[in-house]
């Protein structure tokens, strides 16, 4: 089950990254690059959003038939492992959060970053057809 986790967070990674680079000022001359590069790669991480929603229903599943621990009925080890337990499991849904905010941030800027370009040839040639 940890192979999962790692392709989520990888994914994730990838998207905060991409999000950085079309963003980050200076980079001009490779946005053109940038943007066919996002575009193409838009729609095969979109899977994230089924591949995600899969990895919440495991987390659900595991908390709907894990042991409860109240009070004195377990040892302090079998606490601890509830314990941690919890923790991953929130560790886990936050990591499926990151993933699908930074794809929704990722898909926006993408559109912004194209219609920004777009405007910008369409002064390009104005100015040209002016002069």
């Amino acid at each position: 089950m940890a192979l999962e986790w790692v392709v989520v967070g990888y994914a994730a990674v990838a998207e905060a990254i991409m999000v950085i680079l079309l963003t980050m000022p200076g980079l001009e001359a490779l946005r053109r690059g940038l943007i066919a590069v996002t575009r193409n790669l838009l729609k095969p991480f979109l899977s994230i959003f089924p591949f995600c929603l899969f990895l919440l229903l495991d987390i659900y599943w595991k908390y709907e038939t894990r042991p409860s621990c109240d009070g004195d009925s377990c040892s302090p080890s079998e606490y601890l492992r509830h314990q941690k337990s919890i923790m991953k499991s929130q560790r886990n849904a936050l990591l499926i959060a990151s993933a699908l905010v930074f794809y929704w941030i990722w898909y926006s800027v993408h559109k912004l970053v194209v219609k920004i370009e777009q405007l910008n040839q369409r002064i390009e040639r104005l100015k040209r057809n002016r002069d």
